[in-house]
């Protein structure tokens, strides 16, 4: 299956090199029905909370419709990845963003935003590009893709452990995981 990945992440990125065209921001009415969810536990060996920045001020529910809040995911560096079930380039980037979860993922948060589809085709994506070993978030109605100003899938966004928006934008694997490699660092 990586073969299938690599290749397929060759084809999109010599394809589509500035992410897929013709994405926009899920929802038109983005915060319409939203309730705040209840935050999740925090993860094993975290004794005390680290101060939540407002950048990880936000909640959701995950692809296995389990409530999410990413203040969570303070005090550690965090990259959210937002993509489409349909986008060839994030496929593409699935085995990277799988790799660096396995590599990375006790010093480093990833978290997938998933928009721009249904929770069906969601779901089959992760599946298909392997990338299950992160927890990903079912944005159909775009809250956070609005939170974080995203146009286009697929853009990632670096934040470091006081939850500062280091970088935003689209990048290729080599690139991706040399920066995940330095948040690690």
């Amino acid at each position: 299956m990586r073969v299938r990945l690599v290749a397929a992440a060759l084809l999109a990125t010599t394809l589509v090199a500035g992410g897929c065209a013709g994405g926009t921001t899920p929802g038109a009415d983005w915060n319409a029905g939203q309730q705040p969810a209840a935050a999740d536990a925090q993860p094993a060996g975290d004794k005390k909370q680290a101060p939540v920045p407002a950048t990880l001020t936000f909640t959701g529910t995950t692809l296995d419709g389990k409530a999410f809040d990413a203040a969570r995911l303070a005090g550690r560096p965090t990259v959210l990845w937002f993509w489409a079930p349909w986008c060839a380039t994030c496929f593409g980037q699935a085995a990277s963003v799988s790799d660096m979860q396995d590599e990375f993922g006790t010093k480093v948060n990833l978290l997938g935003v998933a928009g721009l589809g249904d929770a069906g085709e969601m779901k089959e994506f992760v599946t298909d590009g392997e990338v299950g070993d992160v927890t990903h978030l079912n944005d159909q109605a775009g809250a956070v893709w609005k939170k974080f100003k995203i146009t286009e899938q697929s853009t990632y966004v670096f934040l470091d452990r006081d939850g500062k928006v280091l970088s935003q934008g689209w990048m290729d694997s080599v690139t991706f995981e040399g920066k995940v490699a330095e948040l690690a660092g």
